[in-house]
């Protein structure tokens, strides 16, 4: 983690996870006018894109110009997604930070998500690692294993076919693999006995963020069972925006709001301010009318005499 001043590095996934899942597609402007309000309210990793065909996800047509926009914060981590060689050469190009690639840890969630085996996405690994050493060594590469904790369509994955896929996307000189309950299917035992086997077979230096949905209620306690062996980097999407469209059924990430709210109230700093992280909301509003938010901690408003972890 880049941010000593913090405990845990929350990472916004909203505006690629959450947006390539609403039908509708947000303004450019508005787009802006989300990412500076998050980054006011002290969020410090935002993954703001996915560099895809336009035809195939209409939602991420911008992804050049939002990049671009989003280096002129200092001190704000940019991270793109990247499912191939060619989407990676043009996030490289746009100046992310971070390039994440999405590994599945199921073959058949593979092949409907990125059309390719998860032999070939190491090899995509592998492929984009060299190209990252090229063009800009300083840049981090992310090989995320998707469908980690079951997939709608292959059922369970076997904890053995996740580690040997985490390990192969190392080998393949991926800087990190976090892992993905990217179908909502997880609970906290086996997060926690999942990222402990992850840790024991690349590193803790080699283990990313956790990636949790919240389709079935869990996605908060799952967080703090990956934070429990060691975890200290999180994704999750504004008011619960997200899901997959090749995982039927899994609905939206773990809130932000709440995630925030969770690690404050316990003393774990975040370096996020919560009022102005709801405040942050209305951009989001604006640019989606009409379309639902979710979080608790928007609806309930923090607690009186709640005092944030920094001054605890």
């Amino acid at each position: 983690m880049i941010f000593p001043e913090i405990d845990v590095l929350i990472s916004e996934v909203g505006m690629r996870d959450g947006l390539q899942a609403v039908s509708r597609t947000m303004a450019t402007a508005h787009k802006k006018q989300w990412l500076a309000a998050m980054v006011a309210a002290g969020v410090r990793e935002i993954e703001v894109t996915s560099f895809v065909p336009p035809k195939l996800l209409p939602q991420m047509a911008d992804a050049s110009e939002i990049t671009q926009y989003a280096r002129s914060f200092d001190g704000l981590s940019i991270v793109g997604l990247a499912p191939n060689l060619k989407g990676a050469q043009a996030a490289l190009a746009a100046g992310v930070h971070k390039i994440t690639i999405p590994c599945s840890a199921s073959e058949a969630h593979s092949r409907a998500n990125v059309r390719k085996t998860r032999e070939q996405m190491v090899d995509e690994v592998r492929n984009i690692v060299a190209l990252r050493n090229e063009m800009a060594p300083q840049v981090k590469i992310e090989a995320g294993i998707s469908v980690a904790f079951g997939c709608t369509l292959q059922g369970v994955v076997p904890e053995d076919d996740v580690i040997a896929l985490l390990e192969s996307v190392i080998a393949a000189g991926a800087d990190e693999s976090g892992l993905a309950d990217t179908t909502g299917m997880a609970n906290p035992a086996q997060v926690r006995r999942l990222f402990k086997r992850a840790v024991a077979a690349v590193g803790m230096q080699h283990v990313g963020a956790a990636h949790m949905h919240n389709t079935r209620g869990l996605g908060l306690a799952n967080c703090l069972a990956a934070y429990d062996v060691g975890i200290r980097e999180f994704d999750s999407s504004m008011a619960g925006l997200g899901g997959c469209p090749h995982a039927p059924g899994a609905s939206g990430n773990v809130v932000t709001e709440d995630l925030v709210m969770m690690w404050e109230a316990m003393g774990v700093r975040t370096g996020i301010n919560i009022e102005k992280l709801i405040a942050a909301r209305e951009p989001l509003k604006v640019g989606l009318p009409g379309e639902p938010l979710y979080g608790m901690t928007a609806e309930a408003g923090l607690p009186l005499g709640f005092v944030y972890a920094a001054a605890q």
